[in-house]
């Protein structure tokens, strides 16, 4: 079924050029170049320098046999981002670098790159290495995983208390085809060439969009239209956040969440039918949508370890974590208290421990396989009644950012290697898998122009069912549960005298929120466990945009404000219509926050008894410790966790 789909699709590819010499409208034809400078101002330099060439076309052929009217659209997009070349030591082959990890149980004190003293011993040389061993299984290879390339995970941030450190990881920083070192097959692996050029991948991103619209009157003024091939399918009305619009995976690897979503949506195969029912009794207008996604099902993109925009640090996080497990890693600050009968230091603080492959980490990412019984589906009510535009949805897919699944079979570091130590789920270790699970979205929208306050007002409420969460309260480390999102939205163009007299100013504004129906989260005397998210969670968005000289002068400032992560983002720029073809934007993008929301980081949780705990005792210690990583880094949102990627940006775009 799916090469039967391809073949349809290249088909109509092969056709497309031919068929311009038909009949119908003249071949209509636009795009542009534009080159993205953006520089970084925290001494990382220059973190996008992206050359970009879009064409989209499109050719109505009229009507033909029992259609009304067939058309062909596309749009063809490349891309070069010169970062990598241009700046190598950040985000090329020669990223990275050696590290110090924390060993604040150590017996030395040095000055760390955050300025705080804390112990600390180089990767690979912690306790379990050949320099400080300790019984059983212990350390790994550090000529097939040396201290060189690497990155301090959430670096410049101590990840503890003072006196006591929280885990530390480590991720290899250069692209996959000069480093391997956590590179998750199938799913965050690119090579420098495909980083450079990201659309020239095994899905083609090239063809950005190529499908046919088909419009079949039904008669009674009740009409088919059919849109089959790779395109986007919005069903939502809002900026930076989705709550609705969830049917297309987003590349957040562009820029995170601050570019366009019409720009960082990942077209796919789609058969999207709508059926014009036209004025129906008390509506204007009622419509009944129908969405098949045939292709292949991806994720999100969320940035590799070591690109410059990853988001909310996960990429960096699953690197890191992926080297654990396939090589081995240091892990800082790891082992609390409770080895001091075997090195004879002080039972203070924490060791920096070697651990060899497989016993920690990410193992795999499981990516669902193609199947028509399971491939999404979606229905959509919409219409307008009364002044109310209004929709109702419902979809059925695959959740498109990852979730870590616990209870991966691992191996049990105090033990000998050999035929005796075989690989055994552990409850609350941290080896993960990575999963996309089934979830089932229903919600719906309304809008609505309220004259007398010269405003347009629109609400989005969706409830999503199957969406798993990292717990760690539960043995395998994370927990299914329903959540609601919502959005309101208020639009209104407004005047501002003293700043312009002559024209009005877009004011916009969203409040977006998060709940977490099955929420679980205790307090210990050493803090929280459970979920990391927050159980209800709220972010702000405002927008204000003006135009001056005959408005081919646009400034506009867009702030967001994250309650809980208590991270902030303000992006102020203006854009300059030079002339008819040539659009200059200089900007900036710039966001304050705490990433330091620690949380349950596992250490106290008893893996591997009698060893790591009492004799006899099994589960989770209620004696937890925190840490940023590997849990708590998310807590501070995708706005405060990135409160150090503070830009200067500049666009220039040709438009034909």
């Amino acid at each position: 079924m799916k090469n039967a789909i391809w073949a349809v699709l290249s088909a109509m590819t092969a056709v497309v050029p031919s068929a311009w010499a038909q009949g119908g409208e003249p071949l209509e034809l636009h795009g542009y170049f534009s080159d993205a400078t953006y520089f970084r101002v925290d001494g990382t330099g220059l973190s996008k320098e992206r050359l970009r060439a879009l064409t989209d076309f499109a050719k109505d052929f009229g009507a033909a046999g029992a259609f009304s009217s067939i058309k062909i659209s596309g749009v063809v997009r490349i891309s070069y981002d010169a970062e990598y070349a241009l700046n190598d030591d950040h985000w090329g082959d020669r990223a990275g670098g050696s590290v110090q990890l924390g060993n604040s149980g150590g017996p030395s004190a040095i000055v760390l790159q955050d300025g705080t003293h804390s112990a600390s011993l180089p990767w690979g040389q912690g306790w379990g290495s050949a320099v400080r061993p300790l019984p059983g299984s212990f350390g790994f290879n550090t000529a097939l995983n040396p201290n060189s390339g690497l990155t301090r995970f959430n670096r410049g941030l101590t990840g503890g208390t003072p006196g006591f450190g929280g885990l530390q990881f480590a991720y290899p920083s250069a692209p996959c085809n000069q480093d391997r070192r956590g590179c998750i097959p199938g799913y965050l692996d690119s090579t420098q060439t495909q980083l450079e050029f990201p659309e020239f991948n095994h899905r083609q991103d090239w063809l950005r969009e190529l499908y046919a619209d088909l419009v079949l009157p039904l008669g009674n003024g009740v009409r088919l239209t059919t849109r089959i091939g790779r395109q986007q399918v919005v069903w939502g009305r809002t900026d930076l956040f989705r709550v609705l619009d969830v049917i297309n995976p987003v590349d957040y690897s562009i820029q995170n969440i601050y570019e366009p979503l019409n720009d960082s949506r990942l077209p796919t195969g789609i058969v999207n039918s709508e059926l014009q029912l036209g004025a129906r009794g008390p509506f204007q207008s009622l419509n009944v949508q129908l969405i098949w996604q045939f292709e292949q099902f991806r994720p999100d993109l969320i940035g590799q370890g070591g690109q410059p925009y990853a988001i909310a640090g996960v990429g960096n996080l699953f690197r890191a974590l992926s080297t654990c497990w396939n090589y081995g890693c240091t892990v800082g600050n790891f082992a609390p208290n409770n080895l001091t009968p075997l090195t004879g230091l002080p039972s203070t603080g924490s060791l920096a421990i070697d651990f060899g492959p497989h016993v920690l980490g990410i193992r795999q990412a499981d990516l669902p396989a193609w199947s028509l019984n399971h491939s999404p589906v979606g229905l959509r009510l919409e219409g307008e009644a009364g002044g109310f535009g209004f929709s109702l949805n419902g979809l059925y897919s695959y959740a498109q950012l990852p979730v870590l699944h616990g209870g991966v079979p691992a191996l049990n570091p105090f033990l000998p290697p050999g035929g005796g130590n075989q690989p055994v789920p552990v409850p609350y270790l941290p080896a993960f898998d990575i999963v996309f699970p089934r979830v089932v979205t229903l919600g719906g929208s309304v809008d609505t122009y309220v004259d007398s306050l010269k405003s347009a007002f629109r609400l989005e409420v969706a409830h999503t069912h199957g969406e798993e969460f990292a717990d760690t309260l539960q043995p395998n480390l994370y927990r299914e549960s329903g959540v609601v999102r919502w959005v309101l939205g208020w639009d209104r163009p407004t005047w501002i005298p003293f700043l312009n007299a002559n024209r009005t100013f877009l004011v916009s504004a969203q409040v977006f929120g998060q709940h977490i129906l099955r929420h679980e989260l205790i307090e210990t005397p050493l803090g929280p466990a459970g979920m990391p998210d927050w159980k209800d969670n709220f972010i702000g968005t405002l927008l204000i945009q003006g135009n001056y000289l005959s408005d081919r002068l646009t400034p506009q400032i867009i702030t967001a404000y994250d309650t809980r992560g208590q991270g902030g983002a303000v992006a102020p720029s203006v854009t300059w219509l030079a002339s008819n073809h040539i659009e200059l934007n200089l900007g900036g993008n710039f966001k304050w926050g705490r990433a330091d929301k620690q949380f349950d980081d596992l250490r106290a949780a008893n893996q591997f008894p009698p060893f790591t705990g009492p004799v006899g005792a099994v589960g989770q210690s209620q004696a937890r410790t925190e840490s940023i990583a590997p849990l708590g880094a998310f807590r501070s949102g995708v706005i405060g966790e990135a409160f150090r990627e503070n830009e200067v940006q500049f666009n220039a775009r040709y438009k034909f």
